[in-house]
């Protein structure tokens, strides 16, 4: 297997090629470091390579090879970390320049567990600044870039993590979603991306700013990697104000089994803010198609999300105050964010308003398992097409953009993104599945389904497949 075939191949046979001895931990570290050095300058996918602890990780793991075969399941597998989760040791800027010294003395817990499952972190990932938008073009920063097509976005705020996987500068990695900020940009890079249900992966050692709409989750090249990745991220740690207990079986386990005959409801849009583009809507209905050809039962219906478009935002938007920077270091929109935001007593009603809606929308899943959406309303936005725009109008269109995922962060329901084409630019279509609360296991399942019947493994960015050795 030449290097760029090792580069592309997903993280759990990379594990298992370790494990027979047949590719080295070393050996990857190097390849994915000098496709960073050679691809990292157009994409903008890493703030920060960490390649001298990686390459000390990485011959520690491969002496250790020599010594024991009880190895965790991702041992010497190479990741990639969002630049909003700290790492001990390493800069920690959450997409502002203000933040260039901030070093962490501390792992994030999901940090934590992702070291405990063997991987070797390659360093830290392009983020909009404190991950407010969907594109990745934050101040002081070259912006992110999609390795399908350079002019265009990779999404946000998980820009660079998912840029990075689909160019092969990391086998998986770790994003965050607080309104689609995995599935967004799992979308505009044909990748398949998580976001976990509420209280599945723990925020520890820190607490929970926005009533329970992030969450930290996998962006991977399958289901199966995904979902063996969300395993290992998961559980609970101590004093966490959500937890579920641990699957079972595993989520591996849900990607390598039938998913039964499923009742699934769809939409093409997200009323009030309208229907999204042909690109979407042909990704929807075609996989409308392929689900009935597989058994299950699909009918057009879809829960009420209009209630929730104005609570949402407000408390979405408060995040912009709760990172406490001032306003002058803030890139236009933040700022006008900032100056926006309300009152304690706004806020508290905000959430409470959230909370009524979100009980309408899990109550509509009472007559469905599974709600397949478009991941967003329109294609991927040029790199900087949005720049000229007012504060108060680009807000709006990011709302307008991204409005099929925030009814699961609100909710809490897990959700995840599955690539099935291509749309009218070369660049991936994709779409959404929701389940009902805490069932990762069935929308994974359905997944593992979908991707077989369609696969997408054998596509690679031409960008990303034409480096010297």
């Amino acid at each position: 297997m030449n290097e760029t075939d090792l580069a592309f191949t997903p993280a759990l046979e990379l594990a298992k090629l370790i494990r027979r001895r047949e590719v080295s931990p070393l050996e990857l570290v190097e390849i994915y470091l000098s496709r960073i050095q050679q691809l990292n300058p157009q994409l903008g996918s890493y703030f920060t390579v960490t390649a001298d602890l990686a390459i000390a990780d990485a011959k520690a793991k491969t002496e250790l090879l020599t010594k024991t075969t009880a190895l965790p399941p991702f041992f010497g597998v190479p990741i990639s970390i969002k630049d909003l989760n700290a790492v001990a040791g390493v800069p920690c800027t959450y997409g502002s320049p203000a933040l260039l010294n901030n070093i962490p003395a501390f792992d994030d817990g999901v940090v934590t567990r992702i070291k405990q499952g063997g991987f070797i972190i390659l360093g830290k990932t392009a983020t909009s600044e404190l991950g407010s938008f969907p594109y990745t073009e934050p101040t002081g920063f070259a912006p992110a870039r999609n390795p399908w097509n350079l002019e265009y976005t990779p999404g946000g705020s998980s820009g660079g993590a998912a840029a990075a996987v689909a160019a092969g500068l990391c086998a998986i990695a770790q994003g965050s979603d607080g309104g689609g900020s995995i599935r967004g940009p799992a979308a505009c890079c044909g990748l398949v991306g998580i976001k976990p249900a509420r209280g599945r992966v723990s925020k520890a050692p820190v607490g929970d700013r926005l009533a329970g709409i992030s969450a930290n989750g996998p962006l991977a090249r399958t289901v199966a990697d995904a979902a063996a990745m969300l395993d290992t991220m998961s559980g609970y740690v101590t004093g966490d104000p959500y937890w579920l207990p641990d699957p079972e079986p595993s989520f591996l386990t849900a990607a390598q089994t039938n998913p039964g005959r499923k009742r699934i409801g769809f939409a093409t849009g997200i009323p009030p803010l309208g229907e999204a583009d042909a690109n979407c809507q042909q990704a929807v209905l075609q996989t409308v198609k392929l689900l009935e050809q597989l058994g299950h039962q699909v009918e057009q219906k879809f829960p009420d999300f209009s209630a929730l478009v104005e609570p949402f935002k407000v408390v979405w938007q408060s995040g912009i105050a709760g990172a406490g920077l001032p306003a002058e270091v803030l890139q236009p929109v933040n700022r006008w964010l900032l100056a926006r935001t309300g009152t304690v007593g706004e806020y508290i009603q905000a959430v409470y308003a959230m909370q009524i809606v979100a009980r309408q929308i899990v109550s509509f899943f009472d007559t469905i398992d599974v709600l397949l959406l478009p991941v967003y309303l329109h294609s991927p936005i040029r790199v900087g097409e949005w720049a000229a725009f007012s504060p108060e109008d680009t807000f709006q269109q990011i709302v307008n953009w991204v409005a099929p995922c925030p009814p699961a962060n609100a909710t809490g329901q897990p959700a995840i993104a599955l690539p099935v084409g291509f749309d009218s630019h070369g660049l991936p279509m994709s779409v959404q599945l929701v389940g009902k609360p805490a069932d990762e296991a069935t929308i994974i399942s359905l997944a593992a389904q979908l991707e077989a019947a369609n696969p997408w493994i054998q596509h690679r960015p031409t960008l990303a497949t034409q480096l010297s050795s």
